[in-house]
């Protein structure tokens, strides 16, 4: 039961072993030059209108006053894992942040190049973001040691809530429709009711989890400027 339970989350398919379940990760870079080739539909302003809100708070955040880049990089990275998020609610489609393999790498990356920059840029700044002001003499080095052990585990925290969140909304739906056929019509229909319910609350997940990650990127890479 369990093998089988957890089967959704293998990314090995039966054609010559090989992981080509982890292509469906890129499957919407094709659906990006689509808003350069056809007339602009309520679909294309509504995801305009997201994007225009997503970089005026990472504007905001950043504490950028003029048109700036910086904000593009945490709006792709909404988009991508706000898509994988998505894909991975359809049958039979594998669900990419649900791996470590992927969520680590993305947050890992990111969280070595803030501080690469903060470090080498503004190192100053980021000794003195160690030692919070007015702390007493006497924690000075207690305080120093929670901020660095608080620092590291970041890339963990995020990689760890957006792959936990995803399994456990799975692994719920799969529970649901694994159970036994043999019920009467009441109960089929309740069965239903709340699997429809579920998956409501996991496409809210998706957008959410997708904005979390997104947000406390863009907190962490405004503590290194």
């Amino acid at each position: 039961m369990m093998s089988n339970l957890f089967s959704i989350f293998d990314p090995t398919t039966n054609l010559f072993n090989l992981p080509l379940n982890w292509i469906s990760t890129f499957i919407g870079l094709m659906f990006i030059p689509y808003s350069f080739w056809f007339i602009p539909n309520r679909h294309y302003i509504l995801w305009n209108f997201i994007t225009n809100k997503l970089h005026n708070e990472f504007k905001m955040l950043l504490s950028i006053n003029s048109f700036n880049g910086s904000t593009f990089i945490f709006i792709s990275l909404f988009s991508f894992i706000l898509f994988n998020n998505f894909l991975g609610l359809f049958p039979y489609i594998f669900t990419s942040t649900s791996h470590l393999t992927i969520t680590l790498s993305i947050s890992l990356s990111l969280w070595i190049s803030f501080m690469m920059y903060g470090w080498i840029n503004n190192y100053q700044h980021m000794f003195i973001h160690m030692i919070p002001q007015g702390t007493p003499n006497i924690l000075m080095p207690f305080m120093v040691l929670i901020e660095t052990i608080s620092n590291i585990i970041r890339p963990g925290t995020l990689a760890v809530r957006l792959t936990a969140n995803m399994i456990a909304g799975h692994l719920l739906l799969t529970l649901l429709s694994s159970t036994n056929s043999n019920l009467s019509f009441f109960m089929l229909f309740i069965l239903i009711f709340m699997q429809i319910l579920l998956l409501i609350l996991e496409s809210a997940v998706a957008i959410i989890q997708s904005y979390v990650i997104s947000i406390l990127s863009t907190l962490y890479s405004s503590e290194v400027n």
